[in-house]
């Protein structure tokens, strides 16, 4: 976002100034300044990063390519030696320059074997075919085909170099440490040897696995999850931050994302409980939770009974035991009374109904989270369809009125607020499902049904068909709720990670372990 200041020549009025007494021109210097100061604060906080805001970069490919050159050069230019070597040696070091140097510096020899680089004055990766010489691979003496060796004397032929390589790069999808083909040699096959042995497309991979690496290596850089984008982002927040830090991060391509573990973005609620959240939803117990929530085991042979009749008289139907639904007692003991337990009240009786209330509350309340959940992410998809009904009103807009392709556009920034508003309340829900009771939920929650609130009628008003004597007072309207519902979205997401970082939000399970 770029901003500007005002000169003194965006204030520099008509000659009709200097007829103005000094009083008056007093008062028109005061007005103006206020008006002044007012316009700065505006600015100053519109550009004001919010609580649930992140610092990031996006770095397009040719910069992350860059970036490695530079730190091989430098680093080959302080230990004397080739870029190629001096990038093997840092690929060992997560790109970690000054750790390199510093332990080159003590232990050189050590480093080099450890990266597996040999260090010499010439190197021939291409050598003459010797008199009787077999390649040790395919123990073929007929091509006349050139050999390649590293600089632990290992010769090969071409084809056979070539196979084992493509199968590493390729295959395998190796690009860190591709050794000599020799049993029990630790020399690292170097990018000049490579270059030389594998066709063009093979190379090309190559470097595109070296990109990979050098970005999975450093904790401040993450690749774009969005497919075919070949952006990285770089966000220098420490990691132990993330329990307490939402970073959703927007790349070049449109995809907003957290950095932190790369799922579509998922505020206010933070990675761990995300995980928790997911994990629940997916997981069988619910299953289980709903078999416990609406069944009992027999006690006598413990056999899982559902209950599919009004009267509370069971008999297993696999051992045949008679017992009341209500109390799990013998039905021997409820005398003709079949309607009423007597036995309610006993101990034995009240732990087995406590325990069957928990377990249906227990489930109710997952229910009650999970049906909001699953229906905002349903409406988002559905507000995502949106797009194709919006281009068509945009088209129709202009034909019927005096608007421009520019003016009309409001309808589509409306459903980009929409659907990135139906995301926040999705994940509102499965924050909410955590949170202890207390009164600072129920003020989490005021903010969340204000929110609701306002995209349910942003959404009627898109859904409005296009009245010709109407588009003005449409527009407007559109407009206005746009700017209420982001507002709602920034008050909720604000409370929100204000609230994780001052530890104002108690959970009832630990999500960060």
């Amino acid at each position: 976002m770029s901003t500007g200041t005002l000169s003194d020549d965006d204030f520099a009025g008509s000659s009709d100034y200097d007829d103005f007494d000094s009083q008056d021109e007093g008062s028109d210097l005061e007005y103006e300044q206020t008006e002044d100061i007012g316009f700065s604060d505006m600015i100053a906080e519109k550009q004001r990063k919010k609580a649930y805001q992140v610092d990031f970069t996006v770095l397009p490919l040719t910069d992350v390519v860059a970036a490695q050159a530079n730190a091989s050069n430098h680093v080959a230019g302080i230990l004397g030696m080739s870029q190629d070597q001096a990038a093997a040696l840092l690929r060992n070091f997560k790109w970690n320059k000054e750790r390199l140097v510093e332990r080159y510096m003590d232990h050189a020899q050590e480093i080099l074997d450890k990266a597996g680089v040999v260090l010499d004055d010439v190197h021939t990766p291409q050598v003459k075919r010797p008199r009787g010489f077999v390649c040790m691979i395919c123990f073929d003496d007929s091509s006349a085909g050139p050999a390649f060796g590293l600089r632990c004397g290992h010769v090969f032929c071409h084809p056979c170099y070539e196979h084992y390589l493509r199968q590493k790069i390729v295959e395998e999808g190796e690009c860190r440490r591709i050794l000599c083909p020799e049993t029990g040699c630790d020399v690292v096959v170097d990018e000049p040897t490579i270059k030389k042995v594998v066709p063009a497309a093979v190379m090309s991979k190559y470097r595109q696995l070296q990109d990979r690496a050098y970005v999975s290596d450093l904790d401040n850089l993450v690749w774009c999850p969005a497919p075919n984008c070949e952006y990285a982002i770089e966000c220098r927040l420490s990691h132990s931050s993330f329990t307490t830090i939402v970073p959703t991060v927007a790349c070049d391509c449109g995809h907003k994302f957290c950095f932190n573990c790369t799922l579509d973005d998922h505020q206010p609620a933070p990675c761990g409980l995300v995980k928790m959240w997911k994990k629940k939803c997916a997981d069988d117990s619910e299953t289980a939770n709903w078999i416990s929530a609406h069944t009992k085991e027999c006690s006598k042979c413990q056999s899982t009974i559902e209950k599919n009749g009004g009267c509370n008289h069971m008999t297993c139907r696999k051992c045949k035991y008679e017992f009341c639904w209500v109390c799990m007692g013998p039905w021997s003991e409820h005398g003709t009374s079949w309607y009423n337990c007597n036995r309610f009240e006993e101990s034995s009786s009240a732990d087995a109904r406590d325990q069957q209330a928990k377990s249906r509350a227990s489930l109710e309340r997952y229910l009650h989270y999970y049906n909001r959940y699953a229906n905002h992410e349903h409406s988002a998809k559905l507000d995502r369809d949106l797009y194709t009904k919006t281009e068509k009103k945009m088209e129709e807009m202009q034909r019927t009125s005096d608007l421009s392709w520019i003016e009309v556009q409001f309808l589509k920034r409306a459903v980009d607020v929409l659907t990135s508003c139906r995301m926040t309340l999705r994940w509102t829900y499965a924050f909410a499902f955590y949170l202890a009771r207390n009164n600072m939920t129920e003020l989490f929650e005021d903010n969340q049904r204000d929110l609701e609130v306002a995209v349910e009628a942003l959404s009627e008003l898109l859904e409005k068909p296009i009245e010709r004597e109407k588009i003005a007072e449409l527009r407007q309207q559109v407009l206005d709720k746009t700017v209420y519902v982001e507002s709602r979205r920034e008050v909720v997401l604000e409370d929100t990670a204000k609230g994780l970082v001052e530890g104002r939000w108690e959970f009832f399970v630990d999500f960060n372990k």
